[in-house]
Parts: C-alpha cells; sequence; structure tokens
C-alpha cells in the first residue's frame, strides 16, 4: 500500500512557528510532524510514500535528505503555486499509477498536521470490504466543518455547523485521513486548485460510494494551532499518545 502526505500548506495558523520553516516541520516532544506521520505509516507497513510541498519546500527537501528519507522510498510533489488537497492529490497521480503498481489496491492520504491513532488497517479493511470510491475517517465531535452521512455511513455533502442534519442524517468531523481506490483519479475532471470533500460531494451526489469510517474511539489532534502544538507535547509525554506506534497488521 501506498500513501500521500498532504504537506504544502503555509501553516498560517502554526504562526509564529511557521515564519521559518514548513508545518511539516514543525515539533512536538522534539519530532517534527512529519517524522511522526511517517513512523505512523510505516507501523502500517507503508514503505513507499509521496509528500507534497511548497511553503519553504527547500527546507523539506533538504530534510528528507539529511534523513535518507527515514529508509522509506519518499517522492515529492513541488506545488509552484498551492492545489488544496484535491488538486494536490490530483498532481501526484502518477505516482500511484505508474507502471508495475497494481491500481486495484487502496492507498492512503493523510494530513501532516493531524495527530491520531486510528486504526488504519481496519480502515483499510472497511474501504476494501464496502468497495468504496474513498472512505473518510470521522468523530462524532464538534467541528467548524461538519460533514453530512446518512445511516449506511454514505457522505452526503457538507452540513452547515449550527443547522439540524436531515432525518436519517449525521454531521460528524472529518479526522484529515483518507483511504481511497485510484479509481479516483479517472473521476476527478475539476483542473488546477480545489477541494477534494468538495469532488467527493460531487461524486457522491452521482452515486458514488463515499463513505465515512467511525474512529470515535480513537485519540485524535488537531496540530493546527501553538496551543494544539503544546498539548500534543504534553500528551506524548504523559504517554496519552503513544511515542511509538504500535505496529499494526
Amino acid at each position: 500500500m501506498k500513501a500521500m502526505i498532504l504537506a504544502a500548506g503555509l501553516g498560517t495558523r502554526l504562526r509564529p512557528l511557521t515564519n521559518d520553516r514548513p508545518k511539516a516541520l514543525v515539533e512536538v516532544a522534539g519530532r517534527t510532524l512529519l517524522e511522526i506521520t511517517l513512523a505512523r505509516l510505516r507501523a502500517f507497513g507503508i514503505r513507499e510514500v509521496i509528500v507534497n510541498v511548497h511553503h519553504f519546500a527547500d527546507k523539506m527537501l533538504e530534510y528528507l535528505e539529511t534523513h535518507r528519507n527515514f529508509g522509506m522510498r519518499i517522492e515529492v510533489s513541488r506545488e509552484e503555486i498551492l492545489l488544496d488537497t484535491g488538486g494536490g492529490l490530483k498532481q501526484a497521480a502518477w505516482f500511484f499509477l505508474e507502471s508495475g503498481v497494481d491500481v486495484r489496491k487502496p492507498f492512503l492520504l493523510h494530513n501532516v498536521d493531524v495527530l491520531s491513532t486510528i486504526d488504519l488497517a481496519r480502515m483499510a479493511e472497511f474501504h476494501a470490504e464496502r468497495g468504496a470510491l474513498a472512505t473518510l475517517a470521522v468523530q462524532n465531535r464538534r467541528t467548524s466543518r461538519p460533514l453530512l452521512f446518512d445511516e449506511r455511513a454514505l457522505f452526503q455533502g457538507r452540513a452547515a455547523e449550527s443547522a439540524q442534519p436531515a432525518v436519517g442524517c449525521e454531521s460528524l468531523a472529518f479526522s484529515g485521513v483518507h483511504v481511497l481506490s485510484p479509481r479516483i483519479f479517472a473521476e476527478l475532471n475539476e483542473n488546477g486548485a480545489f477541494s477534494i470533500i468538495d469532488a467527493y460531494a460531487r461524486l457522491a451526489a452521482k452515486g458514488e460510494t463515499i463513505l465515512g469510517y467511525r474512529a470515535n474511539d480513537a485519540y485524535w489532534r488537531d496540530l493546527g494551532r501553538p496551543e494544539n502544538i503544546l498539548q500534543a507535547t504534553c500528551d506524548v509525554e504523559t504517554g496519552i499518545y503513544p511515542a511509538e506506534p504500535p505496529a499494526q497488521s
């Protein structure tokens, strides 16, 4: 299985920590967000990863070279202009469709600025068992950007934060982790910068299977603000979040 780490953003919410570095190189308990995410993927058995870069891109390249790509195959997708989540993924399509790859196998898409113990192995199984085009890790928690799912866990689109969901639907918080089928690339007719969530909404309206995978029992923290970095550091130091992720089958 391959993966993509979304790391190209400007990290504006993390300022001043991102005034001289990309957000992927901000540290939690002495380890960069990129290293932590790569460790999670390695524990899951992933050894081939592509990372998109933009803000302080050269520092990212230097960091990976210095650490010899952490013993993994790591490709870099450089964005001269920010392409958002959907555009960034579409630019990296070659990595998931290259010759010799089994295009039936799903891949993982992971934000660099989230920390979680979501069971990636079980999530991939859930995705495969249901033949989904895309599966999103979701939780029942407060969020400013809720997503709407029906009783079959099918994605229905974005939900208004203050609006009451329709009967049979529930508003859930997206956790920044996706499992996708490579079939997605044939369906992405958007160009330039675009949100992958908006593309999911369009595809769901066409009848494609976009699912929510409930991860309510997992630890999860957004790392988009300096105070969240401090809390995550405390969580690691106190053992709430494991310093080394356990291997997953």
